[in-house]
């Protein structure tokens, strides 16, 4: 009938007519190219573990209303109304008309309004107007600000304004008593 012994060509078969399994061939680049897609979500864990809690206002999107909380924010549309958050990032895109209080202002869009802030860092591509009560300020080359700002140490009277988690009621300031005369000479 039939003959089921065959020749084999090298391999040495185990002596049941079985040849060996082929040994593995050198990794090939398709394991590699396998393993970027796992290195892609590295990018995104230091965000999640520097916050869990950062909001995104969108861009394209434009927001009316005011903006409280401990978390962060990241402003990438246009809102039209008060933040009081932690930490603020207006993105290049976006706009802000309001009052920012945050202890972390980061601006590379536009702020139409006060700015109370511990550190306020203004980019290159920052529009700014409206006054500004910092303890460290930031301003680089190209950046555009119409204002004041003025510099609150935690010892000066202004600093209460960057402790205080919600907006004090603003009070009329007594007149000042004065009983001195006061001679204006011009300067030589």
């Amino acid at each position: 009938m039939f003959n089921k012994n065959k020749p084999l060509d090298s391999n040495p078969s185990s002596g049941l007519g079985i040849p060996k399994p082929p040994e593995p061939a050198a990794p090939t680049p398709a394991p590699a190219a396998a393993a970027t897609p796992a290195r892609a979500p590295e990018p995104a864990r230091p965000a999640a573990a520097r916050s869990s809690s950062l909001s995104t206002l969108s861009a394209g999107v434009k927001y009316e209303g005011n903006i409280s909380g401990a978390g962060e924010l990241q402003v990438d549309g246009s809102l039209k109304g008060d933040i009081r958050v932690v930490r603020v990032v207006i993105g290049e895109g976006g706009a802000v008309e309001g009052t920012v209080h945050a202890d972390i202002l980061e601006v590379r869009g536009r702020v139409s309004g006060a700015i109370v802030a511990k550190q306020v860092k203004l980019f290159a591509t920052s529009r700014v107007e409206g006054d500004i009560t910092q303890e460290q300020l930031s301003i680089e080359q190209g950046a555009w600000f119409q204002g004041r700002c003025t510099q609150a140490k935690r010892d000066t009277p202004g600093a209460n304004m960057l402790e205080s988690p919600a907006p004090a009621p603003a009070e009329k300031p007594a007149p000042a008593k004065t009983d001195a005369k006061v001679e204006a000479k011009p300067a030589a």
